[in-house]
């Protein structure tokens, strides 16, 4: 309903009439909301500005545009009004294991702010902080700068972190990382929007619609790829094939960048072949591998010599059984193994092989190869187009 004021202006033309209209107080007030929230969408989604930091090739994440000044704003009642809010739509369930970290201040009553399984934990409680297990929790309140760089550490995939962002100029630098999805904004009356983010993947995962594993980062995994050592186009000669000087690997985790195996759950190195060759393979792996502080499970997967009448294992069977997605898996294995392999799809379960070729130039005991040594660079070659970081193995 819209209504006309009229006031008479005394001391000009006494005709004169000004006309002021005013909308209805609760019009008028949807009309504020929705323009401000328009504003608020607009600046978000389109400026680009706003969402800066948080490293998308590491665990190493930054945040910036909000602090304590935000959030030392929202007491606990309206933090507890933000969570229900977020029950509402859907974003935390009954079920749900949620952290809420908490500025200086603290909350005095933290089940009184949540009603799932809860932890409130203080900025200054660095000790239980860093005891905290990777992906161990479905929710995260975050209100500082150090809290949410591991916030996403802790973070369990598909979980959600919530956290106050500054919508002042100075402040907004907050850059969306590629692995998190926006799920919710709410402006709050301090000056302060409410963001949540859904954590997608992994951080380092590759996003890719086709079957191969979401590990690594796509723009990571790729420049990874070609940093590996040129692959020899001759055999090598029997005293060059052992020099680490001629033919020095370079192995995927010192392309990532730093602590690039921390992100994953469970870390594997499998050996495949004769009992004798798995133990010199795990030998040879804990003394060269850069495991970077992160622990390998090994596995020795033997197989029957060709003469035996033992019935041949299906590796990629057990590799489908014991093997999950998001794990790090380390192999080294002979050509026909890893052929058998592509032909079953399951290259995509290894990041890193150790490719032994035995070929028309490698002496096998009185016994020479059949293969000839472009069917080992084209298998090579294969691997590589497959996403697999591959290198030549030369016992």
């Amino acid at each position: 309903m819209i209504w006309n004021k009229m006031k008479h202006l005394h001391g000009f033309n006494s005709d004169t009439v000004f006309v002021i209209q005013i909308a209805d107080a609760r019009a008028f007030s949807i009309v504020l909301r929705f323009l401000f929230l328009a504003m608020v969408f607009i600046m978000l989604l389109l400026s680009g500005s706003i969402f800066k930091g948080f490293s998308s090739s590491s665990h190493s994440i930054s945040f910036s545009g909000f602090g304590d000044s935000a959030f030392e704003s929202i007491n606990a009642e309206a933090l507890n009004l933000v969570l229900h809010d977020l029950k509402e739509e859907g974003l935390v369930k009954k079920e749900d294991k949620a952290l809420i970290m908490s500025s200086a201040h603290g909350f005095d009553d933290g089940a009184a702010l949540f009603n799932n399984e809860v932890d409130v934990v203080k900025d200054s409680d660095l000790e239980i902080k860093s005891s905290f297990p990777n992906e161990s929790y479905d929710f995260v309140f975050t209100p500082s700068l150090d809290d949410a760089k591991f916030s996403d550490g802790i973070l369990k995939v598909n979980g959600i972190v919530a956290f106050p962002l500054s919508i002042k100029p100075s402040n907004a630098k907050f850059r969306k990382p590629s692995h998190y999805k926006v799920v919710y904004l709410r402006p709050q009356q301090h000056g302060c929007i409410i963001v949540a983010l859904r954590k997608l993947s992994m951080t380092n995962k590759l996003v890719d619609s086709s079957p191969k594993r979401k590990l690594l980062a796509a723009e990571a995994k790729t420049v990874a790829l070609k940093g590996l050592e040129d692959v020899l186009l001759e055999p090598p000669e029997n005293a060059l094939a052992k020099s680490k000087e001629k033919f020095k690997i370079r192995y995927l985790p010192d392309l990532l960048g730093e602590h690039p195996l921390q992100g994953y759950k469970r870390r594997v190195f499998l050996s495949v072949g004769l009992s004798a060759e798995n133990k010199a393979a795990i030998e040879w792996f804990h003394r060269n591998y850069p495991k970077k502080d992160a622990k390998f499970e090994i596995h020795s997967h033997i197989v029957a010599p060709e003469d035996s009448v033992a019935p041949h294992t299906d590796l990629s069977a057990w590799l489908s059984k014991h093997v999950k997605e998001e794990e790090y898996v380390v192999m080294k294995a002979e050509a026909d193994i890893v052929e058998d392999m592509i032909r079953k799809k399951t290259t995509y379960l290894v990041d890193e092989l150790f490719l032994e070729c035995n070929n028309d130039w490698w002496q096998t005991g009185e016994k020479k190869s059949s293969r000839a040594y472009w069917e080992c660079l084209a298998l090579y070659g294969k691997l590589r187009d497959h996403g697999v970081a591959v290198h030549q193995w030369w016992g």
